[in-house]
């Protein structure tokens, strides 16, 4: 993916980026790299304890990008038609733990959206209606369902990252 966006520029949907990639990957695809600009922006924005912090309760900042780096990961594995490994359920109880350095969190996360890159462009887009079991109860779901769940879902967080970002930096107290 290319992260070419100035900081007030159109959105990678509205760039032309990717335009060899059919319609419904690249909207995935759009969804995952406006995150990544999204979150490229304003994590150096923030220390290490900010990340981490839970501002008027709010959930942390480094919850939001590392749930969406695991969940990617889920959510793909499901759409292949698969169930989640032992790993990726042990996963699922890291993402609120505090500790990990900020370039570390982007660290993971951008290898997350790598992987995530090659997965969906892997995908077949034949096979859009076709049934995918989501979880241990394996709800019903289908391969185009789960990539819009997954371009909302990472969308929702880095909604979510941001938002908290813009609120630790006006609390900080003035200088």
């Amino acid at each position: 993916m290319q992260n070419d966006r100035e900081p007030d520029g159109p959105e990678p949907w509205l760039r032309g980026t990717l335009p060899e990639v059919p319609a419904v990957p690249r909207a995935v695809l759009h969804a995952l790299l406006l995150a990544e600009e999204d979150i490229r922006r304003w994590t150096p924005q923030l220390t290490d304890m900010e990340i981490h912090a839970e501002p008027l309760g709010l959930t942390p900042y480094a919850f939001h990008v590392r749930h969406i780096a695991h969940s990617l990961d889920r959510l793909l594995t499901y759409a292949e038609g698969s169930p989640l490994n032992v790993i990726q359920r042990a996963a699922l109880h890291v993402e609120l733990e505090p500790g990990m350095h900020r370039e570390a969190m982007l660290s993971e996360f951008g290898a997350a959206l790598r992987e995530a890159e090659a997965r969906i462009l892997s995908l077949p887009l034949d096979a859009l209606e076709e049934p995918r079991p989501v979880g241990a109860k394996r709800l019903p779901a289908t391969l185009g369902g789960l990539l819009v769940h997954l371009a909302d879902h990472t969308q929702r967080h880095a909604g979510q990252a941001v938002t908290t970002a813009k609120l630790l930096i006006a609390l900080r107290a003035p200088a």
